[in-house]
């Protein structure tokens, strides 16, 4: 099979990281490629090059045969590469329509052809089955008919390579299926597809060939048939993973009551009991009502109502401020936009929650603050040169640990913590799991918000399982399996 793409000593440096240290791999035509690897391990940083997002420090790419100069995302569509992002590359507030023509806007004199510009969107929706009005504002559509859009604007300006980069991160398991299906027909005609993800599951489901990378550099290409889970989580962490500890953790007394809690058009009559050591799971589709209860516990819906106790105390809802001083914590489920600052450094991030304790007379204690900070980022493993450094600079896994660390910090009695691991490489979820497990092992509860099943199953000590807004089955994790859980979600239990 000829080669799509070859590139040839690709190498790119950020300022303390360097990110690719000449990377040079064959992708062939028509088949579906991964790139994986831990965070920070270049991926992503190796797709945006392809794409024109990012400017290689140096190397070559040969599209066809051909060596082709990437400068700019222009470059790229006119060499047939388009990328479908995790973080959708459009403008919301226009139209369907208006985003899929707006490299080519049909015009005549000074004036834009209303009419074409729909006719060549309906066109182009129809190549992906994507059944979506042109007319209606982008960012009003759901995650996954945005990312449809994408697609369908890759290939509206004739790309034949299409770069994935962690495209099911916000996906259901519907919407990630119909993703699927569609990779598998862009496959059968021709199309090849570059698939950046950290999921196992949909790497074996899609790929032919899988290329690792570790630290910046290439490791091995192999056809997908030739590894294992084990082995391909071996590559890519350059180790054995060791085996999670699964020792029970002892609980205490109840921390947290939550009684007939609703919320009108989210949820409805939840109620439960969680215990200090526990790790209490939730598991549901996508707007099921998982989320929206732990939001609604920490504060950030007004239009909640019911009964939460902490301790022996009545907690009053709608007020976040209220629940960190109540030593509630919450890690949210897109820790970029609502659980970072990130263009603030690591230690003012963690200290964030904690500023009130740490001023003396209006001004910040900064030994404390150091002291705090240093403590945290050493016990969670935060894998940066100082405190000091910015967070946006980490990776995924990183980041995440500063938001764990931020809430450890603040000595929440109560962590909720949702998604835990969404966009987090394997190596780093063993991290974040043990962490989970640690903050338990010291009398603090939490509750784990994860629409990896695995992963309730792994570390969680009790399941509830949500469909529609409600509890429809609690069940302790001993007791529970992958298919007991998902039939309990889509009604079937």
């Amino acid at each position: 099979m000829p080669t799509a793409v070859r590139f040839e000593g690709i190498s790119k440096a950020y300022p303390g990281t360097q990110a690719l240290d000449r990377v040079s791999l064959d992708v062939r035509e028509g088949s579906v490629h991964a790139l994986m690897g831990e965070n920070g391990a270049g991926k992503s940083t190796l797709g945006k090059i392809l794409a024109g997002l990012v400017t290689p420090d140096e190397g070559h790419i040969y599209v066809g045969g051909s060596k082709t100069e990437i400068r700019n995302p222009s470059d790229a569509a006119r060499a047939g590469i388009g990328m479908v992002h995790q973080e959708l590359l459009f403008c919301d507030n226009l139209t369907v329509a208006e985003n899929l023509c707006l490299s080519d806007l049909p015009h005549r004199s000074a004036f834009v052809q209303r009419r074409e510009i729909t006719r060549r969107a309906n066109e182009a929706l129809a190549r992906v089955n994507a059944k979506v009005d042109p007319s209606v504002r982008l960012g009003s559509l759901p995650v996954a008919q945005q990312q449809m859009v994408q697609i369908a604007g890759a290939l509206h300006t004739g790309a034949k390579i299409l770069v994935f980069d962690e495209p099911t991160s916000s996906l259901s398991f519907a919407e990630s299926e119909q993703l699927f299906e569609l990779i598998d027909q862009l496959k059968a005609e021709g199309v090849t597809c570059i698939y950046v993800s950290h999921r196992m599951s949909e790497i074996f489901r899609l790929c032919d060939e899988i290329s690792i990378l570790r630290d910046g550099q290439h490791i091995v290409t192999k056809p997908a048939a030739e590894f294992t889970p084990d082995t391909l989580a071996a590559a890519m962490i350059g180790r054995e993973l060791a085996a999670q500890n699964a020792e029970p953790i002892p609980v205490g007394d109840v921390v947290l009551k939550v009684n007939n809690l609703q919320s009108p058009g989210k949820f409805e009559d939840v109620s439960f009991e969680l215990r200090r050591g526990e790790i209490l799971g939730m598991a549901g589709l996508v707007g099921a009502g998982r989320t929206e209860v732990v939001e609604s516990i920490f504060g950030l819906d007004r239009d909640a109502s019911g009964t939460v106790t902490l301790g022996d105390q009545p907690h009053r809802l709608g007020n976040p401020q209220a629940a960190i001083r109540r030593k509630l914590g919450l890690v949210p489920e897109d820790r970029k936009r609502h659980g970072l600052v990130l263009g603030m450094k690591i230690r003012e991030n963690m200290t964030l929650p904690i500023l009130p304790r740490l001023a003396k007379l209006g001004f910040i204690g900064r030994l404390l603050e150091n002291k705090t900070t240093v403590t945290y980022f050493d016990r969670l493993r935060i894998k940066a040169p100082s405190p000091e450094y910015q967070t946006l600079g980490l990776s995924g896994g990183n980041q995440q640990k500063v938001v764990i660390a931020k809430w450890a910090a603040a000595e929440c009695d109560v962590l909720m913590i949702d998604e835990p691991t969404r966009g987090v490489d394997i190596g780093a979820k063993a991290e974040i799991y043990e962490i989970v497990r640690e903050i338990a092992r010291q009398g603090k509860a939490i509750i784990m918000v994860s629409s990896e099943l695995q992963e309730l199953l792994q570390v969680s000590s009790r399941i509830l399982v949500f469909r529609e807004g409600r509890i429809v089955a609690e069940m302790p994790t001993k007791e529970a399996s992958e298919e007991k859980i998902v039939r309990l979600m889509v009604g079937l239990g």
